[in-house]
């Protein structure tokens, strides 16, 4: 038996095979077009021999070829020559038959890039280590035609399904050698490598022409399929880092890293936590910081895994992730954006309710001092126009501004409540405030509030003026009057307050015209200090009531003065008639109110003098004289009082002396106006007969006492002539 064409060995070194790059036989070669087949043993394919022998282990027995076996196309009953060589092989293929074995040399790869594997050993069964399961329609056992497959096409143009040259029935041979149809499909793209289908195992042979399986995925690469073992790919990576930093973890949802994920759900729910709801402090920046540091990290970290990991998703679904990242990219800057209006408005809110608090601040204080004294209440009124103001003025558009025209006008009411409680006095403070706010007060903010206040002033100036008046408080009143006056000269209420003046003064001196008065000095005290009220009264015209008023306290001087006379109280007469007499000289009561105060000053050392008011008129009548000499050292007045009243002055007498003492001692038998009649100074009085009571009173000088009075009493009868001297004794 010839040796079998499996023992034939290459006589070069084979070579390294890269399964990632298309061997020689997946493309023509240069020197030959695609198109030209070689021809069936024209020796291009070299065979070659597992390092080890033995047959595959899912060979069946009836895909080994023995080793004496005759070739495939041989005539049954005839034995080939030992040395005749394959029928396809060249002569440079065939080994000779006394060539002396070599050793198993590795696997060669063919020309073509495919290989030719040793029979399997008889019995042997199962895959071999190096072989893949059946892929893309690949068998074991009879094969079927298909794509990429190595061998020669049968007669009827289909290709073969096994290494060899077909037989002569034209169905796929079981030989080895190059395939009869050209180049098949070799490595093209389809397979999992992208270079095309694996070739279909042999007939008779199991897992024959078949490669050992790559490794599934190179080392550090990640999940999922497709696309290239572990290569770079930057806008994936790009891609999940931006996923990332859409605050969702999408990125590590994409990679199907759960723990990266459930890392960025937990930061954005905390920071949720804290943010929501959005208040005027916002988030506090350690909180900003930190999730910003999380999330930058989470985006490198997406971006590193993404770089050369294999997505899980289809290649349309890959195209659209870095679209949808940066679309995603939305949701923090929208949230951003959202989370600072939202802040804003917790801001303005809490602004807004600042500026209410001030309002209802200022709300308190008005609503407090409602009805209170103005005086008291000046300052917190003050306060809280001011407030007012300011809110219209300094923030117009906000809430508390938009509510202040509604409050001036409750403030309008609270500050003029006393003019509508009708407390007049009360209320000329708070009106004057009130129609003095243009003053004060921003025209814009007040508008037309002040304008209605000067009726209600004028009102009140009129009737406080009125009740003081009743009250007998007429300073009061004059004050108010006064004031009314001076602010609203062409108002009614200032004619009115000329009549209610005028015939209040004429009421209250009505009593002293008449003689009326119980009490005629009260009444003229009381007459005098309104008239005087009244007179002083700027910018009405009462000269009428006041001259009235005039005439009537002159009559209650007069009556006065007579009844303190009655009352025995001589002093008070004494000095209400003199001031009479000197206030009115020329009334025709002046001579009896003189008479009145002598009277009164008699009566003061002699009461008996004063049980008599003196006469207004002179009795008729024969009168006596009386002559009176002044013996004394220094002047003496001489007060009488009887039918008639009056009084004379004698001057000193320069050489008279006191009597009594030393001059009696000596001049024992001195009597007063002893000497020579011409020598003492002297007055006579005419008087009618009655009775008299006479005050002589000293003027000072000497040895007299200034003032030193003495009393005496007299009966004048008719027919007679009366003297009297006048002197002085002293213990001297």
């Amino acid at each position: 038996m010839g040796e079998d064409p499996n023992d034939a060995r290459p006589e070069h070194a084979p070579p390294k095979l890269d399964l990632n790059k298309p061997g020689p036989g997946d493309e023509p070669p240069a020197d030959r077009p695609p198109a030209d087949r070689p021809p069936a043993g024209s020796g291009e394919t070299v065979m070659i021999r597992p390092a080890r022998g033995g047959t595959p282990r899912d060979a069946t027995p009836a895909d080994a070829v023995p080793a004496d076996a005759a070739p495939r196309d041989a005539v049954p009953g005839e034995a080939a020559p030992a040395d005749a060589p394959p029928r396809d092989a060249t002569p440079a293929d065939a080994v000779p038959a006394d060539a002396a074995p070599r050793d198993p040399a590795p696997p060669q790869a063919t020309p073509t890039g495919s290989f030719r594997l040793p029979a399997p050993a008889p019995g042997a069964g199962g895959t071999a280590p190096w072989e893949a399961p059946p892929q893309n329609g690949g068998s074991t056992g009879t094969a079927a035609s298909a794509a990429g497959s190595f061998g020669p096409a049968d007669p009827s143009g289909t290709s073969g399904s096994g290494f060899g040259p077909a037989d002569s029935s034209g169905t796929a041979g079981s030989g080895f050698g190059p395939p009869s149809g050209g180049f098949g499909g070799g490595f093209g793209a389809g397979g999992p490598y992208g270079h095309g289908q694996a070739p279909a195992a042999a007939p008779g042979w199991a897992g024959a022409g078949t490669l050992p399986p790559p490794p599934s995925a190179p080392p550090g690469s990640g999940p999922g399929g497709g696309g290239g073992q572990g290569e770079s790919r930057p806008l994936q990576a790009v891609a999940v880092g931006l996923l990332n930093l859409s605050c969702l973890g999408l990125g590590y949802v994409l990679l199907r890293q759960w723990i990266g994920a459930a890392v960025c759900w937990a930061a954005t729910a905390a920071l949720l936590l804290l943010a929501l709801p959005a208040d005027a402090d916002g988030v506090p920046l350690g909180v900003l910081v930190g999730y910003g540091a999380v999330l930058l990290a989470a985006a490198a970290d997406g971006a590193r895994r993404g770089l050369r990991a294999s997505l899980s998703v289809g290649a349309a679904a890959r195209r659209l992730v870095l679209p949808l990242a940066v679309v995603l990219l939305a949701v923090p800057a929208g949230g951003a954006v959202a989370y600072g209006s939202a802040r804003d408005d917790a801001r303005e809110e809490a602004f807004q309710q600042s500026l209410l608090a001030r309002l209802a601040t200022a709300d308190a204080l008005v609503k407090a001092k409602e009805g209170s004294r103005f005086e008291l209440a000046e300052s917190d009124y003050t306060t809280a126009l001011d407030t007012y103001e300011k809110l219209a003025l300094d923030h117009p558009g906000s809430r508390a501004a938009k509510l202040v025209p509604e409050r001036l006008d409750a403030y309008v009411t609270s500050v003029s409540k006393p003019y509508t409680d009708k407390k007049y006095c009360d209320a000329v403070d708070p009106l004057k405030h009130l129609r003095g706010l243009p003053d004060t007060v921003d025209a814009k903010v007040l508008g037309d509030r002040a304008d209605g206040f000067d009726e209600p002033l004028a009102q009140s100036l009129y009737e406080c003026g009125a009740g003081e008046l009743g009250r007998e408080s007429t300073a009061a009143a004059h004050e108010a009057f006064t004031e009314l006056a001076a602010t609203f000269p062409e108002s009614v209420y200032v004619g009115r307050t000329e009549k209610l003046v005028g015939d209040g003064l004429r009421k209250a001196a009505a009593p002293l015209s008449d003689g009326s008065a119980s009490d005629p000095c009260a009444t003229t005290e009381e007459v005098r200090t309104q008239r005087s009220g009244v007179a002083g009264l700027k910018g009405y015209e009462l000269s009428g009531p006041v001259a009235d008023a005039d005439r009537a306290i002159q009559k209650g001087v007069f009556s006065c003065g007579t009844k303190q006379f009655r009352d025995e109280e001589y002093s008070d007469a004494v000095k209400t008639m003199d001031q009479y007499a000197k206030d009115y000289p020329k009334s025709p009561q002046t001579a009896h109110a003189r008479t009145i105060s002598i009277a009164a000053q008699i009566a003061d050392h002699e009461p008996a003098a004063g049980k008599k008011l003196p006469s207004a008129t002179v009795p008729g009548g024969s009168r006596m004289p009386m002559v009176v000499s002044n013996d004394g050292k220094d002047a003496v007045e001489l007060l009488y009082t009887g039918p008639v009243t009056g009084k004379i002055t004698l001057r000193a007498c320069g050489t008279c002396t006191n009597y009594g003492g030393i001059r009696g001692a000596v001049d024992p038998d001195a009597k007063p106006c002893g000497g020579a009649s011409s020598k003492y100074p002297k007055a006579t009085l005419q008087l009618p007969a009655g009775t008299y009571h006479f005050l002589q009173r000293r003027a000072g000088g000497g040895f007299a006492v200034a003032g030193e009075t003495k009393s005496s009493k007299a009966e004048i009868e008719p027919g007679y002539t009366y003297t009297n001297c006048l002197y002085v004794t002293s213990g001297l």
